[in-house]
Parts: structure tokens; sequence; C-alpha cells
């Protein structure tokens, strides 16, 4: 099976350890940091770090259009949900709280219950938005207090939490299984 492209974008924030989650995954973990590095790429993450000056650097290098025109699965984390709602990029259908839970002395860790029957999910939380609205074609897949913080729109993922930050792999797996499936569609 060919190896998944995965761009991360690499203008700011945790894109190092989401690239490093992916090598061990074994996909091909791409920093992205301008708009032709986004061609060829089988799917994108968006990781959270500080979102305004994201949005500052990704309007600098012409990357936010170029996200808006790009059309694999998306993941996006923490600031990377934001910058994926409806007040900023309008690629997920979703309006997102920031920092929801508090400031930075407010970050915690938590067991997310992400159904199946699967063991709990320990997230980090660091100044975490949550989702504040929901389109109709948005699934909720784990909340935090009553609070969407994982949900999918088709071909977007967004997490409210740093999956990067501990050792559990699974939901990078879920994007990835996300991402063939959309590659094995195109083919």
């Amino acid at each position: 099976m060919e190896q998944l492209r995965i761009g991360v974008l690499a203008v700011q924030g945790n894109f190092r350890e989401h690239a490093a989650v992916l090598r061990r995954l074994g996909a091909e973990a791409i920093e992205v940091r301008l708009p032709e590095q986004l061609e060829g790429l089988d799917g994108l993450i968006v990781p959270g770090g500080e979102s305004t000056a994201m949005t500052r650097l990704m309007h600098l290098y012409g990357l936010d259009e170029a996200l808006q025109r790009f059309e694999q699965p998306i993941f996006g984390t923490c600031a990377g949900m934001i910058l994926l709602d409806r007040d900023h990029l309008a690629i997920a259908d979703i309006s997102t709280k920031r920092n929801a839970f508090g400031r930075q002395v407010a970050s915690f860790e938590t067991d997310l219950d992400i159904g199946h029957g699967e063991e709990p999910l320990r997230a980090v939380f660091i100044r975490a938005p949550w989702i504040e609205d929901a389109g109709e074609g948005v699934e909720v897949l784990a909340e935090v207090d009553g609070h969407p913080v994982l949900a999918r729109e088709g071909r977007i993922l967004v997490a409210a939490f740093h999956p990067e930050l501990t050792d559990d792999t699974r939901i990078h797996e879920l994007f990835l299984n996300q991402v063939r499936e959309a590659t094995s569609v195109r083919a």
C-alpha cells in the first residue's frame, strides 16, 4: 500500500509533534509553509498554536485561500479547529468559542468517551476552544461537560484538544483512515 503524504501546516504551533505521530504511524509528514506545498498531499493537519498569529501568517503566505481550495481531508486541532470554523476559513460548519475552558492556568487533562466500547482517550486541553454550534452535517464524537470537543463533517475532523501530546494515536489513526477512504474514492 502506498505511503500516505500528509501535510502539517507549519507556520506556527505544534506542527513538529503532529509530524512525529504521523511518521510513527507510517505516513510521510510534509511541513507546509507555502501554498504550492499542498499539491500532491493526501490530507492536511492544521495544528494547535495561537490562532491570531496563525491567521496572520496564513494570510501573509496565501495559505488561507489555498486551504479553502484544498479538497483532501483536513484535521484541525485546538487553534486549528478555530481556523476551520465559520468565522475564519469557513471550511467546517461549526462555530467555536476560544479559550472556552479558561486561560492557560485552566488547562487540564481528562478521559474522553469516544464510543464504540473503546478505552477512554486521554485528552490534553490547553486554552482549549469548544464547539459552540454545529451544523446539521456535523457528527459530534466526544464531549466534555456537554460541549462538543471532537467532531467530524465529511472530510473534516476537528479536535479541541491536543492528541499529538499523548502516546495514544487513535485520533490520528481515525484521520488517516478518513484519508485512506477519500483516497480510494478518488482512485
